[in-house]
């Protein structure tokens, strides 16, 4: 296993799945500028392995990660207004690389995932959940809003979900987060890292051009009119038809075996 430690994350390489690591267990997994400045880095990184599947996302220790550190907000409340865009510019391009990222990625939710650890899962493609785990959003507590990450959490729970939980900040429960879609899957703790294999395990058996391109259609169709959309898709359909992967696949169909890409 190829393993790259950076300041505040690790990343761990294991053939065709990375897991990246929020590695600040003493403060929660807190994530700060260094945080972000590391994972987009990694993300990049991630992105560009031909070789990587699939990529996990998971917090070291016993949370997740617990939003914003309470050290780096003592340094922002000083900021001006044009500092403060920039941070959160740079907080708000992670959340896209994040969501954008060719390979699927899966959110291992080990614990607690607060503010911005809540909209790292929804950025993420799955979330699995332990029991153990709480959620919130709770910015408005201390006269903030989610705002960078709300773009993610609106798509995962919707408009309704979204407008009682940014208001009133109230925690949820690894149960409830499953019954309103902020996580697809919850398993008891000593059961979480075989759920998150199963998934990973579905995904691995996917052709990694269609994932990547199903990830592109999802990101794209919503905004399209009518007219756009029948042409983005048709051409996206014909284009992985007579691909190489799309001609393997549909052969491994009719030849009743399994795809090359699945060995």
């Amino acid at each position: 296993m190829a393993e790259t430690t950076y300041e505040t994350i690790v990343v761990e390489k294991d053939g065709r799945v990375a897991r990246l690591w929020l590695n600040r267990p003493d403060v929660r997994n807190a994530f700060n500028a260094v945080m972000i400045r590391e994972l987009r880095d990694a993300l990049r990184a991630l992105g560009g392995d031909e070789a990587l599947r699939v990529v996990i996302l998971s917090g070291r220790g016993t949370s997740f990660c617990a939003g914003a550190d309470l050290n780096w907000m003592r340094e922002i409340i000083r900021f001006s207004y044009d500092q403060n865009l920039a941070e959160s510019l740079e907080l708000a391009a992670l959340h896209w690389e994040l969501y954008s990222l060719p390979k699927p990625t899966i959110a291992r939710v080990n614990g607690p995932a607060i503010g911005g650890g809540a909209g790292f899962l929804s950025a993420c493609d799955i979330a699995v959940a332990s029991t153990d785990a709480v959620f919130g959003l709770s910015e408005v507590k201390i006269g903030l809003v989610p705002a960078c990450i709300a773009p993610y959490v609106v798509r995962r729970i919707g408009e309704s979900r979204a407008r009682q939980y940014f208001l009133t900040g109230e925690r949820i429960d690894a149960r409830r987060a499953c019954e309103i879609g902020l996580v697809h899957a919850v398993a008891e703790p000593e059961k979480l890292d075989g759920k998150v294999g199963e998934w990973v395990g579905l995904l691995l058996s996917s052709g990694p051009e269609a994932v990547a391109k199903a990830k592109e259609l999802l990101r794209k169709v919503p905004g399209m009119d009518a007219a756009e959309v029948r042409r983005f898709t048709a051409e996206m359909i014909a284009g992985l038809r007579t691909s190489p992967e799309g001609q393997e696949g549909m052969a491994a169909f009719l030849e009743k075996r399994k795809p090359r890409w699945t060995a």
